[in-house]
């Protein structure tokens, strides 16, 4: 596309950002595209204005264009000596009860399909055991592609896909279903998968690892000066990030010191945090309380820290400024917590979403309460919070902050609870014992009439039970033909399973590519030779037109023999020079011949492709 199109392509940028929430602000323009210009080429539509036209007209090209733009390149211990590196210089340390980190948390930035969050699941466990794993271990995923998430929580993988995993790997963590590995229970119960935004989300807290392998790579650098100190607000201390190989930004940064420069592996360098204008780190740098506390201060500290309730405190900036002893108890707040962003906070969305009622509480300047909200804490026993959140007011009538009252009304929610209960009992009680007496009057009636009927149904029993052991017997001689021909469908099944397997691996095994396309010259079959030759999966280019795909081998110039493959029934070949995936030149003979079904039709046609180096020499 011409650079005269910017204007448009920024509005097509503003449009799926407004229609379906994908931010891309901080993303390579160049990249972006690229990559969008790829998808309009396979609607072919030539311009922005009308592939913006195009995705208001059609809202389920939302989930095309997000596929083609978020490369989701990902694979099982994807560069295996950065892995080993892991395991070897990395994991001892974390898991090292030493360290004071009974819980350790993982975060998987860029998840993608879940190959990633998945290898970390396995490392772990290795290391720690089943049990202290399921115990210890919680793993976070997030990516921006909603469609990739839910593969991701499906576990469910071709058998190209768990090449990378283990042979031993393989039959400890994954069950065989049909043509799929499915990642065992387990695994899947350590990770939570969730969408998230790296660049405009705030981070997640208390990581241990974090792993972001080749994503800052698809950024502006102003943005990865941006996410680099979220990431490094995001690790404890002591905690450790995980790159990819493709990434050098913290070559000579100072939030991180190098453990394993070579595979990409840091240790975080805690730093002195101030509130910084542009949406950075947001750390406490209040001053030191003044230890000659007045009398009435210190009462009213001792007041507030007694009470029965949890208080909390959240400034104009929704920055935790105060949180009460009974907060620290109830709520799992602690000292640390207190500077923190309050959406950082568990307490902010459990157990009710509070950062939007806060915000109304601020527009309106008056207080809300939400009541009676089910709150577990384990291993406590489940309570009834009702939440009271009012603004603040200075002596000037300006509002400085929002006083967030949590109180256990769990014994005044169960009262209300059984009193509603007795008070329905009894009015069903009253209403059942006048339906009762009327029903009494009419029941010596009916009985009377009952007795006649029952000397009439008696015969009507016998004939009908005549009739059943007729039917019974039909029944039985109509589930042996059912049976027969279910053995016949099975055993037709079997056959046809082997067939496919066989064909399968005839495809994989042949060193030579094999496309095979329908009458209308879509893609119906891609193998294995085809992939590692042109670089397209099978999926890619299945009901692509085949004279449309942008690889190395000029497939416009086989045209007129596929329509003559087609159309006439002939076998044509040719000898072209094509450019493979790695940019080696190759000499390929190519021959196209019909498929011809038993009924002699042709319903499309074979291309097969051979690379002969010494054709030159025949």
């Amino acid at each position: 596309m011409p650079p005269t199109d910017e204007p448009a392509f920024e509005n097509l940028i503003r449009y799926i950002q407004e229609s379906r929430g994908v931010d891309f602000r901080g993303y390579k323009r160049t990249s972006l595209r690229r990559r969008i210009s790829l998808r309009m080429e396979q609607l072919k539509i030539d311009t922005f204005p009308l592939y913006h036209s195009f995705l208001e007209a059609h809202p389920q090209e939302f989930i095309d264009l997000l596929n083609t733009v978020l490369i989701n390149v990902t694979s099982f211990f994807r560069d295996p000596d950065a892995w080993e590196a892991l395991k070897v210089s990395v994991l001892p340390q974390l898991v090292d009860p030493g360290r004071g980190r009974e819980q350790l948390r993982i975060w998987s930035v860029g998840c993608a399909t879940g190959e990633e969050p998945y290898s970390l699941a396995m490392l772990l466990c290795e290391v720690l055991g089943a049990a202290e794993f399921g115990r210890r271990v919680k793993i976070y995923a997030t990516d921006l592609d909603e469609a990739a998430l839910n593969a991701a929580r499906h576990a469910s993988y071709l058998p190209r896909d768990v090449e990378g995993v283990a042979e031993p790997l393989l039959h400890k963590y994954f069950e065989r279903t049909n043509n799929h590995y499915l990642v065992s229970r387990d695994l899947r119960k350590a990770v939570i998968f969730g969408r998230h935004n790296i660049v405009h989300d705030a981070p997640i807290s208390r990581i241990d690892l974090l792993v972001c392998r080749n994503l800052l790579i698809y950024l502006e650098t102003e943005t990865q000066n941006l996410v680099l100190p979220r990431l490094h607000y995001a690790l404890v201390d002591d905690g450790c990030l995980f790159l990819g190989k493709a990434e050098t930004q913290l070559a000579r940064s100072k939030l991180y010191a190098p453990i394993d420069m070579k595979h990409r592996l840091f240790r975080k360098v805690p730093q002195e945090w101030r509130r910084i204008a542009t949406g950075g780190v947001l750390m406490n740098n209040d001053p030191p309380r003044d230890p000659a506390l007045s009398l009435h201060t210190r009462l009213l500290d001792a007041i507030v820290d007694n009470a029965s309730s949890a208080y909390l405190a959240i400034d104009d900036d929704d920055v935790l400024i105060f949180a009460s002893a009974g907060a620290r108890r109830m709520l799992e707040v602690g000292d640390s917590d207190v500077g923190r962003p309050f959406q950082d906070l568990s307490v902010s969305y459990r157990p009710v979403e509070l950062r939007s009622q806060i915000e109304e509480v601020r527009r309106l300047a008056r207080p809300i309460r939400i009541e009676h909200q089910d709150y577990h804490r384990p291993p406590a026993e489940p309570i009834r919070l009702t939440i009271d959140i009012a603004p603040l007011i200075s002596r000037d009538s300006r509002q400085f902050a929002v006083l967030l009252t949590f109180t256990d009304t769990t014994r005044t929610f169960t009262l209300q609870q059984e009193l509603e209960a007795a008070q329905e009992s009894l009015e069903t009680t009253i209403e059942e014992l006048q339906s009762a007496n009327e029903e009494l009057e009419t029941t010596n009636e009916e009985l009377q009439s009952t007795n006649e009927e029952l000397e009439t149904t008696n015969e009507e029993l016998q004939s009908t039970n005549e009739e059943l052991e007729t039917t019974n017997e039909e029944l039985r001689s109509a589930n042996e033909e059912l049976e027969s021909t279910n053995e016949e469908l099975r055993r037709h099944s079997d056959e046809f399973g082997s067939y496919r397997h066989h064909v399968d691996a005839i495809m994989r095994g042949l060193d030579a590519g094999v496309v095979v396309v329908g009458a209308d010259l879509k893609v119906r079959s891609w193998n294995r030779w085809s992939e590692n030759a042109w670089g397209f999966r099978e999926e890619e280019v299945v009901g692509q037109p085949f004279t449309a795909l942008e690889i190395g081998l000029p497939v416009r110039k086989l045209d007129e023999s596929l329509r003559q493959a087609v159309n006439q029934g002939k076998a044509s070949e040719a000898i072209l020079e094509a450019v493979d995936r790695r940019g080696r030149i190759l000499r390929c003979r190519v021959r196209v011949s019909p498929l011809v079904y038993e009924d002699r039709s042709t319903q499309g046609a074979v291309i097969l492709t051979e690379d002969h180096a010494d054709l030159a020499n025949e």
